[in-house]
């Protein structure tokens, strides 16, 4: 497709044991795994129209059904990964963190300055959480898995409930 291509997102939604997700499509990749109670889920809709110069269209694709699938294995707790392709919209240093999130293994949980130190910015501990807030693609790119310094369970988009239950299914 060329640049000034429109494209098309198809929008899902998914009631999971958390709450409700919103799920959207580009191609054949998960471009939003999002909390439709989360205050920045409209924000985040916004920049995926922008940026991959889309319209929405409130349909399934293949992809969707395979991530409802995924996500049913996961809240299950038969499923530890996920293997959807992902096209995550954001700046570069948004990216990388986001890229570190995925090597979080299951189960597991680092510090928002532990992922600072990983992506070899130590003293951005405020800009990561800030890049970890703007993440999309929630539970796939594992941000629930950040917690704080003192091991507190701090903010989430889709709360701190949500957050906790994400939790204990890894725990499991």
């Amino acid at each position: 497709m060329k640049k000034n291509d429109i494209h098309t997102i198809n929008l899902q939604y998914y009631h999971s044991p958390c709450g409700e997700l919103v799920l959207a499509s580009v191609g054949e990749e998960l471009c939003l795994c999002d909390w439709t109670n989360n205050p920045c889920a409209e924000r985040n809709m916004r920049r995926l129209v922008s940026s991959l110069n889309a319209e929405l269209k409130i349909e399934t694709s293949p992809v969707l059904s395979e991530t409802q699938r995924q996500l049913n294995g996961y809240f299950a707790g038969n499923r530890k990964t996920f293997c959807v392709p992902l096209h995550p919209v954001g700046t570069d240093f948004q990216l990388r963190v986001w890229n570190a999130l995925l090597n979080i293994p299951y189960g597991a949980t680092r510090s928002y300055k532990q992922i600072a130190t990983s992506i070899g910015h130590p003293d951005a501990v405020r800009a990561v959480a800030c890049a970890i807030g703007a993440n999309g693609i929630s539970i796939l790119i594992p941000c629930h898995r950040v917690i704080g310094s003192n091991r507190s369970l701090t903010g989430y988009a889709g709360g701190l409930e949500a957050k906790r239950m994400l939790l204990e299914i890894e725990a499991r």
